[in-house]
Order: structure tokens, then sequence, then C-alpha cells
């Protein structure tokens, strides 16, 4: 969610609006053959979740066997109450009651935007501890490479992680491309990556920041999602989408002016609604999540404070949202347990959007 007070973040998609954007380096991308790390030669970028602001999401770092790609850790380093408490195919899934195995995501691998800090990040380890077989983060952030070392040690499961820039069409196909041949499908894919510029007044807000909030949060969304479609249909068995909106799309924030942010996430809304009925006849389930305040990372600073007192007064259960929370609704929209629901949009926002 977007912020109250000018350059401080209020959710983990927000960018520090006091610095200037500027494009990624490119960086070369090698991939995993049976033999170890072997360059491709391609130059390839991956999604955004922000290029300035700063947090801290305590990380365990991981030994990383490529400083683009990482693959799975080594499994004597794995703790073993994580791993007993992982959903595996086999004796332990089928044991399980049905309800409980609708929610599984045993065998799949999951796609996550913006998977390199906060909510996308946790989401990320939400599938894996769902039994994902493997996970893809897109980030444009160096901080992927430790995210996905940390959850491949923690859960035993094959985590890679991405640099690109989602606004970069080409890289993004290429990206694609490589996440089919390195994990052999995609079943999954949770579009967490933008940006928020809040407190920005209409009459003075830049175009050139709207181009690029647009591109970002609109265009890049489509460009990934476009592409994780694309293969869903070759595969034959359907696969779920989830695109991460924002209650800023169904209301407009007060007292922060940021017209610009709140269209953004209504773009992201009404294209999931749309992308649902046009996909439907392949099987691809296409829903979207609208949270409102979230208890991150960037949210639990002093600063915040006074902010996140106004936010709770105005919401219903008197709280912010837990990580967690959050978690749970994404698997749900992963999982078999939701086979009958696309094209919805779900608020989670303790009553926020309530008249």
């Amino acid at each position: 969610m977007p912020c109250h007070s000018k350059n401080v973040c209020a959710d983990c998609d927000c960018l520090d609006s006091s610095k200037d954007i500027s494009a990624p380096a490119q960086v070369p991308y090698n991939t995993l053959n049976g033999d170890g790390i072997t360059p491709n030669g391609n130059g390839i970028f991956v999604d955004i979740t922000s290029t300035s602001a700063t947090c801290e999401d305590n990380l365990v770092d991981g030994t990383l066997t490529h400083e683009l790609v990482v693959g799975r850790a080594n499994p004597e380093s794995i703790d073993e109450s994580i791993n007993e408490l992982k959903l595996e195919a086999g004796d332990k899934l089928a044991s399980l009651p049905k309800i409980i195995r609708n929610f599984s995501l045993v065998g799949k691998v999951c796609v996550v935007t913006g998977g390199a800090r906060g909510l996308g990040y946790n989401i990320t380890e939400g599938f894996l501890q769902a039994g994902a077989q493997g996970a893809a983060i897109l980030d444009i952030l160096d901080e992927g490479k430790a995210a996905a070392g940390a959850l491949a040690k923690r859960y035993d499961a094959l985590v890679l992680f991405y640099k690109v820039d989602i606004t970069d069409d080409k890289s993004v196909e290429k990206v694609f491309s490589q996440i089919c041949k390195d994990l052999g499908s995609i079943d999954v894919l949770l579009c967490s990556a933008g940006i928020a510029d809040s407190n920005m007044p209409a009459e003075t807000y830049s175009m050139t920041r709207f181009r690029r909030l647009m591109d970002i949060n609109v265009n890049g969304l489509m460009k990934c999602t476009q592409e994780a479609g694309r293969q869903m249909m070759k595969q034959l068995n359907g696969g779920s989408i989830i695109l991460i909106a924002s209650m800023s799309s169904h209301i407009v924030n007060y007292p922060q002016e940021q017209c610009c942010y709140n269209a953004s996430k209504a773009a992201v809304r009404h294209l999931g609604a749309s992308l649902a009925l046009e996909w439907s006849k392949y099987g691809i389930r296409v829903n979207s999540i609208s949270p409102g305040y979230m208890d991150t990372e960037l949210n639990r600073r002093p600063a915040l404070e006074a902010q996140k007192a106004i936010w709770c007064d105005r919401t219903p259960m008197k709280r912010l949202g837990d990580e967690d929370e959050l978690n749970n609704l994404a698997l749900f929209l992963a999982s078999s347990a939701s086979s009958f629901m696309t094209g919805a949009d779900v608020i989670i926002d303790g009553g926020y959007c309530l008249p």
C-alpha cells in the first residue's frame, strides 16, 4: 500500500520518491546444466519491487552457485523440523484429508515477481511451505540472491533467482523461456512487483514519473502475465495467475495524494478480470488480491508510528494485516482449493473499504 508521508514506504511495493529512477546496469545471465554453471551469453534483466527504498528482511545468507541463479541447497543443511513439516508427494500427502490436500502445491512450479523481499518474498516462502517443487524469484534487486539461497536451504527445493527489469519486453521473454528450461514448467504466477508514488499532487506530478509507474505496475505486469499464459497454454494443464492490486483500486486513499498509483492498481484489477474471461477456455484462472495496510518490515519503523495509528483507526479491525494472512489467501488462489474461482478480486484490508 502507499504512504501517508512523503518518501516513506508503507508497503513493500513502494518506491522512495526522493530518489531518481534509473535503469539497472546490464548483467550477464548464466544458467545451470548437469555439470554446473555454464554461461549462455545472454544479457537478461528481471522484475522489480523497488530501486531505492530500503528494507531489512533478516534473510539467512546462503551459498550462492552464481550471482544470478541460485540452485538447490545441500539437503544436510535443512532444518529437520521444517523438512518434516513440508508437504511431500507420496504417503505424507496421501495421508492428509482431501480438503487439506486441495491446498497443497506439490509438484507445482511457482514464479513470483518482486520476490526478493517484503510480501513477494513471504508469499514465495508460503508456496514452498505448501510443497511447491520449485520457485523462480524475479526481481531487479540483488537481494534476490540471498532470498533464493535462504529459501532453497530452508525448504530443500529448487529456488532460482532471475535478475530482470520487467519493462524490457525482450528480457522478460528470455527469462520466462529460461525458467521453463530450468524448472520444466510454470504452474503458478504471482505478480507482486510494483512501485508507488505517494503524497504527490496531481498538478505537479511529473509525466516522466507517471509513465515509469505505469510501465512497471501495468505494462510490465502484463508482459509477465502474457509470457506465463503462453507457457500454460502450451502445457495444456491450465494454471493459476495471481495479480497483486490494492485496496487503492477500490477507494481513494486519504489523506495522501496518489492518483497515479491508484489508477495503476485499478488497471491491474480490471486487467485480471479481462484475462480471466479470455483464458478460461485454456483452464487458466486469473484472480487478483487487493491488500490493505499490511504489517510488513517497511512498516515497523519508529518514523511510521504516527501514520500507523491513522491507518489502524480507519480500519474496522483496528490493526494492520499480518503477512501470513496474505500468504494464506495467495495459497488459496494458487491451489486447486479455488478451482472454480476466476476473474475475482479479493480485498484483504480488515474492513477498510467498507462504507
